[in-house]
């Protein structure tokens, strides 16, 4: 079996999704992971292969690993426990960018839609109080690394629990694995983990939060997002690159302690899930590509114009020849130093 050049750490999940426009997509593939890998697919060699890493419950449907290995996709480190699991997600969108998470029931009512029974008794787990001390039965440890995983090049850890992003870095560093890139999960990223963020921080290559998230971290302390980027590099991260949706992304690169304001390229948006990760995907194949983090955010920039102009995981590895270089281009004259 080849060794993956990429790692992408995260979840699988099975997505039900209410879009503004009335299109429903119930029970699909989906998953942070897979955005993540799909938006790295598009810049990603033949000799680049990618490996994921996450868990799932025997009541997964063993069919889509296939669909996931038929994308270019190596489902090695997928560990099937032998107990069922709940991973359930749901968005109801009010317009093409406002997301809601909360009771499914309403949604459908409001809509006049008929309740799908798999979704009974669902919650959205994203936002759970978090442990420092337990993991969970989706957290990821150190034996969910396949041997044939410990060679990667460069890996990138989806939105996760806290304990997950305690403990993989380092595993990864452990194995030889030369990049490592973070999207720190909401779950931690507010003021009860103040302390205990920092620590995620030495030794990664990148570390990307959402703003909504990071503001929630530092609710309270300031709301000057250079002053947060700055603070947080601080604590031994190069790069600090935070995602904010339609206004696009601010880079901070450290060592030069330069900044960049970056507007997200005019995409035709259907389907805005996922996007995100999909952007984080790109980001490391832009970097292991470049070593310049500029070039790694445009290109993540347009791995997430790519996914949202469509639905699911891997719809940008369908995009036209050549569209992600021309969209790169086109951004390169966009970028804004401050």
């Amino acid at each position: 079996m080849q060794s993956p050049y990429y790692l992408v750490l995260g979840q699988l999940r099975r997505e039900y999704i209410l879009l503004s426009d009335g299109r429903q997509a119930l029970d699909q593939i989906g998953g942070n992971a897979l955005y993540a890998a799909g938006g790295l697919g598009i810049w990603s060699a033949t000799d680049e292969p990618i490996g994921l890493v996450a868990r799932i419950g025997e009541d997964f449907p063993r069919d889509w690993l296939t669909e996931f290995e038929n994308q270019g996709v190596d489902t090695a480190g997928v560990k099937v426990l032998g107990e069922p699991l709940d991973l359930r997600a749901f968005y109801a969108y009010s317009d093409q960018t406002t997301r809601h998470q909360d009771d499914p029931v309403t949604h459908f009512a409001r809509r006049g839609l008929s309740f799908p029974k798999a979704l009974l008794g669902y919650r959205n787990q994203d936002f759970e109080p978090q442990r420092k001390t337990r993991l969970g039965h989706t957290s990821l440890r150190g034996g969910d690394l396949p041997e044939v995983y410990r060679s990667a090049r460069a890996a990138h850890l989806c939105p996760l629990d806290y304990l997950s992003h305690s403990l993989m870095p380092a595993e990864l560093r452990q194995a030889g694995v030369q990049t490592v890139t973070l999207d720190p999960g909401p779950g931690y990223m507010h003021t009860a983990f103040w302390d205990d963020v920092p620590g995620l921080l030495p030794g990664l290559t990148a570390f990307l939060p959402a703003e909504e998230d990071l503001r929630e971290l530092y609710r309270g302390r300031t709301q000057d997002l250079w002053e947060m980027a700055e603070g947080l590099a601080g604590y031994g991260c190069e790069i600090i690159l935070i995602t904010a949706g339609a206004s696009g992304q601010y880079l901070y690169d450290a060592p030069g302690r330069t900044r960049y304001e970056i507007p997200a390229y005019p995409a035709r948006v259907q389907d805005v899930t996922g996007a995100g990760d999909a952007f984080a995907g790109g980001f490391l194949a832009g970097y292991q590509h470049t070593y310049d983090p500029l070039q790694a955010a445009l290109y993540g920039n347009v791995s997430a114009s790519l996914a949202v102009e469509g639905c699911g995981p891997f719809f940008p590895l369908e995009a036209l020849p050549g569209l992600q270089q021309a969209r790169l281009e086109t951004l390169t004259d966009l970028v804004r130093r401050v």
